[in-house]
């Protein structure tokens, strides 16, 4: 993924997720479930913001701080989306794919 962007890397990952997740009906899920996915994705969508204003800084000082800001919040979609994966909404293969590519998107910022 080295030739595509940070920030089309991050929406890609967005909507991959996104992808995985419009099987359920958040409506049919329990409170706890449906919460946990509704931060999921909105810790993605912040994530994607942090990547482009990685990717548009105009200092270095502002890059180092928007991939700081990203990868914190790469790490909490990664537990979110292990600890969404107990309630059988990702597999394994899944995590484990979803966690690779946002271990690969934060090397990228480093």
């Amino acid at each position: 993924m080295g030739s595509i962007s940070i920030f089309q890397q991050a929406k890609e990952l967005e909507t991959q997720v996104g992808k995985q997740l419009s099987a359920y009906d958040l409506a049919d899920l329990p409170r706890e479930q449906r919460d946990r996915i509704i931060q999921l994705k909105n810790t993605l969508i912040d994530a994607r913001l942090d990547a482009r204003d990685y990717e548009y800084a105009q200092t270095r000082a502002d890059q180092l701080q928007a991939a700081k800001e990203a990868r914190l919040r790469l790490e909490q979609a990664q537990a979110a989306i292990v600890k969404t994966s107990e309630y059988g909404l990702f597999s394994a293969v899944d995590v484990a794919q979803l966690s690779a590519n946002i271990q690969q998107l934060i090397a990228r910022m480093d």
